[in-house]
């Protein structure tokens, strides 16, 4: 049993706690939660200038803006029903079977109406910025496996449209990292229109004939790729009684 000058001593020490509890969550205004978006509490107007990293970082403040709002919140609750039971005359006795909470523990924690062997166990917050929501692996519920891969214009296809105009990525996010600011995107140097990288210069007529190069970009960098593997075409080295003619400089040819 409690005496008098004990109970007055923890009471004492749970309003001054509500008090502190109260002044902070008041000065920080909860965490800022009370905003309708963390942009708000950010001073910022939208995420479109801001780089992905920024974001997570802003997006793990705000979940751990979360959490502690919440733990104090849990707090608070606790001290005001410890209160409530002082009045009531239960407090120091645990709610789940009525035997005497040694006084140890209620210095430690006098927010407690429970012995150490019923204190509730501690349950996992599902409170999550709704931020979160829109969270996804790349091109979502798009992505398909390669046994059902088309080629159709899908997802990825729409993303790498988009990416073409600029990304927040650098020359150091990738691991073959590209000459152009707007190639710097997963499978930028995929061929779109065509398959064999020849088949963007060289055409020929209706019947297959008359085979014509057409110097471009492309052509350029497919013969500096030859040059630099030292073969003449892509899918291997020309026959030799077909080599010497064309890297005979000598005869002009």
């Amino acid at each position: 049993m409690l005496s008098t000058e004990v109970l007055a001593e923890l009471r004492i020490q749970l309003l001054q706690e509500k008090a502190d509890l109260e002044e902070h969550i008041k000065q920080n205004d909860h965490f800022g939660l009370e905003r309708g978006h963390d942009h708000e509490s950010m001073g910022e107007l939208s995420s479109y200038d801001n780089h992905p990293a920024d974001d997570a970082t802003e997006l793990y403040e705000r979940e751990k803006d979360i959490a502690l709002n919440e733990h104090y919140s849990f707090e608070l609750r606790n001290i005001n029903h410890a209160l409530e039971a002082m009045e009531n005359g239960t407090y120091g006795k645990c709610e789940v079977c009525g035997k005497e909470i040694p006084l140890e523990r209620l210095k430690a924690l006098p927010n407690t109406t429970y012995c150490k062997e019923h204190s509730p166990d501690q349950v996992v917050s599902h409170d999550r910025p709704v931020e979160e929501g829109v969270l996804m692996p790349p091109f979502g519920k798009f992505d398909m496996d390669e046994k059902d891969e088309d080629v159709a214009f899908d997802a990825e296809d729409s993303w790498q449209t988009v990416a073409q105009w600029g990304t927040s990525d650098t020359p150091s996010d990738l691991a073959f990292p590209q000459d152009d600011y707007q190639d710097i995107y997963t499978e930028a140097d995929e061929n779109v229109g065509y398959v064999e990288d020849f088949e963007n210069f060289v055409g020929n007529d209706l019947y297959g004939k008359n085979s014509t190069v057409y110097p471009n970009p492309q052509h350029e960098h497919y013969e500096d790729s030859l040059d630099e593997e030292g073969i003449m075409t892509s899918f291997g080295d020309l026959p030799a009684y077909e080599h010497d003619p064309y890297v005979d400089r000598d005869k002009g040819i």
